[in-house]
C-alpha cells in the first residue's frame, strides 16, 4: 500500500509497505479522506514540536501526522464487535505518533477509536470529526463555568478550530457571535458561518479596550494559543476566556482580570462524549466541516498542499490516498 512518511525535515515522500492485519479489538479502515491538521503538518515539515520543548525524530513514523480521517472497514479482528466489513467511520481522536498514521491507503484502528458516520457524509464532511470533538471540549469548559445561551460570545483566530467554535457558539444559543484575524478572507468566511462581526484586531478602533463597555464579551475562545490574542481577549471579557489554541507563552494574568473574577480556562481531556456531541451536531447540520476543505488533493501531492497552507491560501487540504 502507499503511505506517506517524513523522511527527513521537508521530506515527505509517499512509499511502499505492505497492508496491515488488525489486531484484537481492531479493524483494518480503507482511508477515503483524510484532512490537514495545519500547525501540525506545518511543525512537522518544519521540524519542529507540537510540544513546547520537544524534538521531532526522522524518519517520521509512517502515515504521520495524518489524524483526521475517514473511511469504510475492510477486515475485522477479533473482539471488534459490533463494527462490520463495510460500516463507514470517521476517527474521533488521534491514534498517538508511535502508531502508523492515517496518511495511508489503509490503517489499522482500535475501535475506541471509531464512530461509525451516515454513509451520505463525504470524506469533507467528516474527516475533521477529530477536530470537532477538541473544539467541543473547549465548549464544555466554558459550560462547567457560564451558560453560553443568550451571550456575547468572541472568537479569536479564524483558522479551522476558530471557523468550527463560530458556528458552535451559534448552536449553544450565543445571541452575538464576534469573530477576530487579521486576514480579510477568514473574517469573509466566519461571517458566512454564522459570525454577526468580524473584526480585525490589529485595528485599535475595531472593539472596545474596556472590559465596562456595553459591548463588553461574555464569553470567549482563544483558537491561536498566542500571548496576544488571549491577552486581547483577557482585556475585553467579563466572565471566560477559555485557552484552545496550543499554549507556548505565559499570559499575564494581573489585578484587573483577579478583581472582577475573570476565569481563564485551560484545555480539557479528549474524550467520546465530546466527539458524539460534536457528530450529533454534525448530522443536524448545525456544524458544518465541508467549508474548511479548501480543495481535495491527492495524497501524492501531499508537499502542495502543506505549501497551500503555509502560504494560508488554504483553511485545510483533504487527500484522497
Amino acid at each position: 500500500m502507499k503511505v506517506l512518511q517524513y523522511l527527513e525535515k521537508g521530506r515527505p515522500e509517499i512509499i511502499d509497505l505492505p497492508v496491515p492485519a488488525p489486531g484484537n479489538g481492531q479493524v483494518l479502515l480503507k482511508i477515503q479522506g483524510i484532512a490537514t491538521c495545519p500547525h501540525w503538518d506545518l511543525h512537522i515539515m518544519d521540524g519542529i514540536s507540537m510540544v513546547p520543548g520537544g524534538t521531532v525524530e526522522y524518519p517520521y513514523t509512517p502515515g504521520q501526522p495524518g489524524h483526521e480521517a475517514m473511511g469504510e472497514i475492510v477486515e475485522v479482528g477479533p473482539g471488534a464487535e459490533p463494527f462490520m466489513i463495510g460500516n463507514r467511520v470517521a476517527l474521533w481522536q488521534d491514534q498517538a505518533g508511535a502508531t502508523q498514521g492515517c496518511y495511508a491507503e489503509y490503517v489499522v484502528a482500535d475501535i475506541e477509536n471509531l464512530l461509525e458516520i451516515p454513509s451520505n457524509l463525504t470524506p469533507e464532511q467528516i474527516a475533521s470529526l477529530e477536530l470537532a470533538m477538541c473544539v467541543q471540549v473547549s465548549f464544555d469548559q466554558i459550560s462547567n463555568v457560564k451558560s453560553i445561551a443568550g451571550s456575547r460570545f468572541a472568537v479569536s483566530g479564524l483558522g479551522p478550530a476558530g471557523l468550527v467554535a463560530i458556528q458552535l457558539a451559534k448552536a449553544y444559543g450565543a445571541a452575538e457571535v464576534i469573530a477576530f484575524d487579521p486576514v480579510e478572507s477568514r473574517r469573509e468566511l466566519a461571517t458566512s458561518l454564522g459570525a454577526d462581526r468580524a473584526l480585525d484586531p490589529t485595528d485599535e478602533n475595531a472593539f472596545p479596550h474596556n472590559r465596562f463597555s456595553p459591548e463588553a464579551i461574555d464569553l470567549a475562545v482563544d483558537c491561536t494559543g498566542l500571548k496576544v490574542s488571549v491577552e486581547y481577549l483577557m482585556h475585553r471579557t467579563v466572565d471566560v476566556v477559555a485557552l484552545f489554541g496550543v499554549l507556548r507563552d505565559n499570559v499575564d494574568f494581573g489585578f484587573t482580570h483577579w478583581c472582577r473574577g475573570l476565569h481563564l480556562v485551560g484545555y480539557g481531556a479528549h474524550n467520546k462524549g465530546a466527539a458524539e456531541t460534536a457528530l450529533a451536531h454534525i448530522v443536524a447540520g448545525r456544524l458544518r466541516l465541508d467549508p474548511l476543505i479548501t480543495t481535495t488533493l491527492p495524497l501524492a501531492r501531499y508537499a502542495e498542499g502543506v505549501e497551500l497552507l503555509r502560504q494560508q491560501k488554504a483553511i485545510k487540504v483533504c487527500f484522497t490516498p
